[in-house]
């Protein structure tokens, strides 16, 4: 991602400023690498996991939940924003170089932990294959309320910009396009999950789909890693929605409407958003985005192109539980092919290594017959 100028509240500053009624927030942490790194492609599964450990440290039941719970999950991490460049088969973080990474909180009780966190916050993001000083900590979306969003003010259009890429779930395959329904249905989950103001999603989504225009959209896709689960096809860039002269009659439809808006620097768009897709902000950006590292665009493709010959060998099997599993297939093999031991590969998808051991020689076996 690119980085973005924001307003910054130091540290002693910002708790001062955060009540405990806060339901939201973001924070935004400089980070500098006090020598060259070199990770795999997918280290956005080690911050995840560096940061449900911080959470285990002072809350092993929130940790328990964010980790297995079956709902949205009420907070989200980016992906380091920075100079991040190609190494063969890993990216190479540099030298006394700062990056950037944002954490939100969506919820009371995880913001009632990061406040608590901020008070000992400690000295380095530990990422195994390298580690990161912690040398600031700023909030770069303000601490609020639901109900704060809802009654606030607006303007007469939803600008949004997309800074890594993002896409969403649609009839069992990625859609990388920033359709209204689809962006304000992943908004709407999360308010309906965690604002304690439910909202008829039907009728909601409905509404958007008669009433929501788009305005402009400029954006670019492409092939990026996702979490523990292979690769997608996301979106990056921006867009502006405004309402239909109906859209403006209902009242209740319409304040929502500019609330989701806004709540979405905190939330993230799409899916993902713990593993670094869909952060997203207000207004509008020409600025062309960095491309995806070019060793993990390599991985993304063959770890899409396994998964495809996995799915067709397993397709007499059918259902989604087939499809996951040639996923896991093929993200297995193709780390392994890109030189990652199967051990840190366990570690990273929480499976036991004999299991991912099992995975890998099955895969094989599956493209020998393929040949």
């Amino acid at each position: 991602m690119p980085r973005h100028s924001q307003k910054k509240l130091t540290t002693s500053s910002s708790l001062a400023q955060w009540s405990k009624d806060t339901e939201l927030i973001g924070l935004e942490f400089e980070l500098i690498c006090e020598k060259d790194a070199y990770l795999y492609p997918q280290y956005t599964i080690g911050l995840h996991a560096w940061f449900l450990d911080q959470v285990r440290s002072l809350d092993a039941e929130l940790s328990a939940y964010l980790h297995d719970g079956e709902s949205e999950k009420p907070f989200t991490i980016s992906a380091l924003d920075g100079e991040i460049i190609s190494s063969g088969r890993q990216i190479q973080l540099s030298a006394k170089t700062t990056y950037r990474w944002y954490v939100t909180a969506l919820s009371s009780r995880v913001q009632k932990w990061m406040l608590e966190w901020m008070e000992n916050l400690p000295s380095v993001v530990d990422l195994r294959s390298g580690t990161l000083k912690i040398n600031s900590c700023h909030i770069i979306h303000p601490p609020t309320t639901y109900g704060q969003l809802l009654n606030s003010e607006h303007s007469n259009t939803v600008t949004l910009k997309f800074l890594s890429p993002t896409s969403f779930r649609r009839k069992g395959h990625h859609f990388p396009l920033p359709v209204p329904v689809n962006i304000f249905h992943s908004y709407l989950r999360r308010w309906n999950d965690f604002s304690g103001i439910i909202i008829d999603q039907d009728a909601f989504l409905a509404w958007v789909d008669d009433c929501v225009l788009i305005n402009r959209c400029q954006i670019t896709t492409a092939k990026v890693l996702a979490g523990k689960k292979g690769a997608v096809t996301a979106f990056t860039g921006a867009i502006e929605f405004s309402l239909t002269k109906e859209g403006s009659k209902q009242a209740e439809f319409q304040q929502l409407f500019y609330a989701l808006g806004k709540l979405a620097p905190y939330c993230g768009t799409g899916h993902k958003t713990t593993f670094g897709l869909g952060q997203t902000r207000l207004g509008w950006s020409s600025q062309v985005l960095p491309d995806v590292p070019d060793v993990e665009s390599v991985l993304a493709k063959r770890i899409e192109d396994l998964a495809e010959i996995f799915k067709e060998k397993r397709k007499r099997t059918g259902g989604d539980r087939a499809d996951e599993i040639a996923t896991k297939w093929a993200t297995i093999l193709a780390r392994r092919e890109m030189g990652e031991s199967l051990q840190v590969v366990a570690q990273d998808l929480g499976m036991p290594y004999e299991t991912v051991k099992t995975y890998v020689k099955l895969a094989r076996r599956a493209l020998k017959q393929e040949d």
